[in-house]
């Protein structure tokens, strides 16, 4: 009898990337990220508004000038460290069984794209590897949602597993670490902050099981009630990672920053921290970044350069950045491990 033997194909998805660092091309980008009804959760001809009328014409400007500031040679960090990532990938799994195609939730290369290179390779299985460690329905969910509308538009779809998180995988938290102890090496620190992106408190509150979500003490502990809320998430990498460098529990601190518009957002805010920090005469800062794997405008510029600015301008005297997983090969043998372990 006949067998089968089809490859499975593993879709690495990203956030996305403006095409270019033009005020047009940054504007497109803004447009379809916010429209997104899982980033911005209000109605629809309210967010058409807000992001239309008041959000992209307005911030795009600025924007553009603050991606000119990570752009390289290669283009968008968080495309080529992708790509890097991809491309190791390729050569630590079995090209016999497995195909491996990249895709940004928003812009290029898209999801759509990167499904058809699979399906045209006739894959008979497709795991979906959304490259943010802790689950949020804007991130990890807005990926889901994107690849089951584009399937249901095939005649023939075949199984499609996506994978949700993956903040206590071994070798993601081990990634982390190498990083840590590379950049504590010799050195002396009088805090660790792990700055987060933020979310909206009502998307927590939205996804609460038992209204068990408080958003205070509620995320000390990480269990079955609060294992999708991201708050609970961030809190238990931080534990995690804190624990693994052995780093002093009354010198760890976790925060969220990129806050955008008047709602309220998940506490405390980065921006608070640091002027908390300076206040209290605290001179030498490092910062992990542990909710991106790549670095990109949120962790080079927001985190490395503002922050630091503020910092610094407050009285502080050092504030260091311990750059993103991007392509290191502790990372890659982690994506290698959840892609296997799932076929």
């Amino acid at each position: 009898m006949d067998t089968i033997k089809s490859r499975t194909g593993v879709l690495l998805v990203n956030l996305g990337t403006p095409d270019s660092t033009n005020t047009g091309d940054v504007r497109r980008y803004l447009r379809e990220f916010l429209m997104d009804g899982r980033v911005i959760d209000i109605p629809f001809l309210s967010r058409w508004m807000l992001v239309n009328l008041i959000i992209a014409p307005f911030r795009a400007p600025k924007s553009a000038a603050e991606y000119r500031k990570v752009w390289e040679e290669r283009g968008s960090p968080l495309l080529f460290h992708t790509e890097d990532l991809k491309a190791k990938l390729i050569q630590k799994l079995d090209p016999e069984r497995y195909v491996v195609a990249m895709g940004m939730r928003y812009q290029n290369p898209s999801i759509e794209k990167g499904l058809e290179e699979l399906m045209n390779q006739k894959v008979g299985k497709i795991i979906v590897v959304p490259l943010f460690p802790q689950y949020a329905s804007a991130t990890n969910g807005s990926v889901t949602d994107k690849v089951m509308e584009i399937a249901r538009g095939w005649q023939i779809i075949p199984e499609i597993t996506f994978i949700s998180n993956y903040l206590e995988h071994p070798l993601f938290l081990e990634a982390w670490a190498e990083l840590g102890r590379e950049a504590l090496q010799g050195k002396d620190y009088d805090k660790y902050v792990f700055s987060y992106h933020g979310l909206p408190e009502r998307q927590i509150h939205k996804g609460s099981v038992d209204g068990h979500c408080q958003l205070g003490s509620c995320c000390d502990r990480y269990g079955e009630k609060n294992q999708f809320c991201y708050r609970a998430q961030c809190f238990h990498t931080t534990r995690l990672l804190a624990e693994k460098l052995g780093l002093p529990e009354d010198k760890v601190m976790t925060c969220f920053q990129s806050r955008l518009g008047k709602d309220p957002w998940i506490k405390p805010y980065t921006e608070d921290t640091v002027k908390e920090l300076a206040s209290t005469g605290k001179k030498r800062v490092l910062v992990f970044s542990p909710a991106f794997v790549a670095d990109c405008l949120e962790t080079t510029v927001e985190v490395g350069q503002e922050y630091k600015e503020q910092f610094e301008e407050l009285g502080g005297e050092h504030w260091e950045l311990v750059p993103s997983l991007n392509s290191r090969d502790t990372w890659v043998d982690c994506v290698k491990d959840l892609v296997e372990s799932r076929n």
